[in-house]
């Protein structure tokens, strides 16, 4: 991989990783030291990886320090969740993407990441299994769960919109 290519992979996959990684950890600068360090793997070994391959590549190392990360911060949780203050002119109504977004933290980490990689981000299940290590079974079984689980706390009476 030449440094044109590295340039090109930056142009074209940014933007997805960015928003694979936001969606991930919920976190804006999580998010992007993510983004960085894999992008700065990728230029470590830059010589090694084939550019037909950088996507995955790139997608495969931001899963695994994304699961690094979330590994350290489940031992150690120093975050507040504070609610965010209504308005007065603001009527208490959730929006779709609010639901959406907490329906998708109820999921686990692995179900999470696989239902943003083949719904948010539209990779294939070979794509799916490459990234994240998992074999074909596991990642179609896993999505259906995770679907399932989406489904039903989408469709109860307490969050229909």
């Amino acid at each position: 991989m030449t440094a044109e290519d590295y340039n090109n992979c930056v142009k074209w996959y940014a933007d997805g990783l960015y928003r694979f990684m936001l969606k991930s950890t919920r976190q804006v600068e999580d998010a992007r030291d993510l983004v960085q360090s894999s992008f700065e793997k990728l230029w470590e070994h830059r010589g090694e990886i084939n550019q037909l391959k950088s996507k995955s590549y790139l997608f495969t190392i931001a899963y695994h320090k994304m699961i690094d990360l979330n590994r350290k911060n489940s031992r150690m949780e120093f975050r507040e969740n504070l609610p965010e203050p209504v308005t007065a002119d603001e009527p208490h109504r959730p929006r779709i993407k609010e639901v959406l977004d907490k329906a998708l933290g109820r999921l686990n980490d692995r179900q999470r990441s696989l239902v943003l990689l083949k719904d948010y981000e539209g990779y294939s299940y070979e794509e799916i299994s490459e990234i994240t290590g998992l074999n074909g079974s596991q990642v179609k079984i896993t999505l259906h769960r995770a679907r399932l689980q989406l489904k039903e706390w989408l469709v109860s009476v307490e969050n229909v919109l």
